[in-house]
């Protein structure tokens, strides 16, 4: 049971972590982007990531974790965002939108990864509904992406 506990835990934290990674991204993808849709979105998804955050958190510390062992935040910003601060100066809003993508596609994979393991039943929907949040996301920003390929 013990074990159980702890797996989940782990999971947990690579969830917030990831949502932080997030929450980040957008922020930076909104601050810097001149699209005024796409700011506001961007702005939108970041305030998202940052409840989803909240949301698990709460759930660790009802499985037993510290409620201010913040995880390595400063050192967190990776997993699909790390590139998104030199999409800025390379290719406007079109590498901005495929960094998003990018930083999506790595969440998704950590939410998969999450929902492969045996969760209690209230983690588990929760971990559902915000990884069909983020697929949503997901696929606005990937057609947002492909429109202004072609345009």
């Amino acid at each position: 049971m013990e074990d159980q506990r702890k797996e989940t835990l782990k999971v947990i934290e690579d969830l917030i972590e990831i949502n932080n990674d997030g929450n980040e991204g957008y922020k930076t993808a909104a601050d810097d982007i001149d699209n005024p849709a796409y700011k506001t979105l961007f702005y939108g998804y970041a305030q998202q990531r940052a409840k989803f955050s909240d949301e698990l958190k709460k759930e660790a510390e009802l499985l037993g974790r510290e409620p201010d062992s913040d995880e390595s935040f400063l050192g967190a910003i990776h997993r699909g965002w790390i590139n998104i601060k030199s999409a800025f100066t390379k290719g406007g809003s079109q590498a901005i939108l495929a960094e998003c993508e990018t930083g999506d596609k790595a969440a998704l994979e950590t939410y998969e990864k999450a929902l492969a393991h045996p969760l209690p039943s209230n983690v588990e929907s929760l971990v559902r509904a915000q990884h069909q949040a983020i697929l949503e996301a997901y696929n606005k920003v990937k057609s947002f992406k492909n429109l202004a390929a072609h345009s």
